[in-house]
Order: structure tokens, then sequence, then C-alpha cells
């Protein structure tokens, strides 16, 4: 049974995913809040296995939250449901250590296949900024140099040992900088992030220099 807090100011709206989530035979609510600063307290007392954030919360928000929850010695995994998906709350989550980022006006096979995933520890990303092939326009550019840097070399045809080498940078690091990136532009692959970045004018011109 996989047990979760549910964070949302709105009480229709809080109401309506309590009873969603009902009716799933594996998923059970342990706790509901409506304030940014009552979560934290909640998901101590309840030790829920994953926290069901909206953003725009009194109190505090719920990326700062989750930046709070993160710091626990046990944290759940979050799950952000919100209606805006900016590059700036991408951001801002990837900082608080968000596994999850969810539209509110996504299917709802999509929220409890989001609360399954990141339960299970995986990342779930979707926020639409993929639809038609994941080659529409993104306001502003929300990766960073390094992230951009590690697209570009993956664009150019790099892999593995190739962009350790290329790069000078770690397995691991990569591998941060990747997540980071499909986060950002809501892309389920690192080729779909790839493409993204093509289509926006993100990618790197020229030869990729070997970071530091």
């Amino acid at each position: 049974m996989i047990k979760v807090l549910i964070a949302e100011d709105h009480d229709l709206i809080r109401g309506a995913l309590i009873a969603l989530l009902s009716e799933e035979r594996d998923i059970r609510v342990v706790e509901e809040v409506s304030r940014g600063d009552e979560i934290v307290p909640a998901v101590v007392g309840s030790r829920p296995d994953v926290a069901l954030l909206d953003i725009g919360l009194p109190g505090i928000d719920g990326l700062e939250a989750a930046g709070l929850i993160k710091e626990l010695e046990e944290p759940p995994p979050v799950l952000i449901l919100t209606s805006v998906g900016s590059p700036g709350n991408f951001e801002r989550a990837m900082a608080a250590g968000v596994r999850g980022f969810l539209v509110k006006d996504a299917p709802a096979h999509r929220l409890t296949d989001a609360i399954r995933v990141v339960a299970r520890g995986e990342r779930y990303i979707d926020l639409d900024v993929a639809a038609d092939g994941g080659e529409q326009k993104i306001d502003g550019n929300p990766l960073t140099t390094r992230e951009v840097t590690v697209l570009s070399a993956l664009a150019a045809g790099g892999s593995g040992n190739d962009l350790r080498s290329t790069l000078g940078l770690s397995v691991h690091t990569i591998r941060n900088y990747l997540a980071a990136a499909r986060l950002k532009t809501g892309a389920r692959s690192d080729e779909e992030a790839v493409r993204i970045a093509r289509a926006n004018g993100w990618l790197a011109e020229g030869p990729i220099a070997a970071g530091g």
C-alpha cells in the first residue's frame, strides 16, 4: 500500500484528489493539509510514501516545503501537482530534489501512474511540454551551461565512455546533468531532451570542450 500525503489549499480540488485516490487498491491517503507550513510536521507525523504537493500554498509554497522535506532523515519522494509548469519552477524543483512534476489538467491515470513511479524511487515528469514530438517552443532556456554542454555532446553522437572522455566528467555527474535536463524539458528520455533542446535552439555549436 502506497501512503500519500496531499497538500492542496483548494478544498474542492483536495477532496477530488482524495476521492480519486480512494478508488485505487494500492494507494491510500494518510494525511491532508491546506498550508505549506503544515507539510513538514504532517510528513513527520504520518510518514507517507509519497508527498503530493501543490506549489501555490499559503504559508510557504510547495517547492519551498519540498526543499525542507529533502532535509529530513528519511524524506519521502515529492510529486508536484501544479497548474503552472514554468522553467523557473523546474529550476526550483531540481534544487528541492523533487522526483515528479505533473500538471493538474493531466488525465487521472497519469496521476496514479506518477504516484506509483515516484514511490519506487524513479522520476516522473509529464508537463505536456513534449507534445507534438517534443518540438514545440518553450519560453526561455531553463538549462544551465553544463546541461547544454552535456546534451550537445550527446547530440553529437557521444555515449558512455565517449562522453566521459569528451567532457572530463564522471558517469555519475553526467547522469545528474541529464536527469536535470529531462526534468526541465519535460522529456521522458535523454534523446527526447536533445530533440527539445535542438528545436528550441539551445544546443551548443562547434566543438565541445572538456569540463573541469
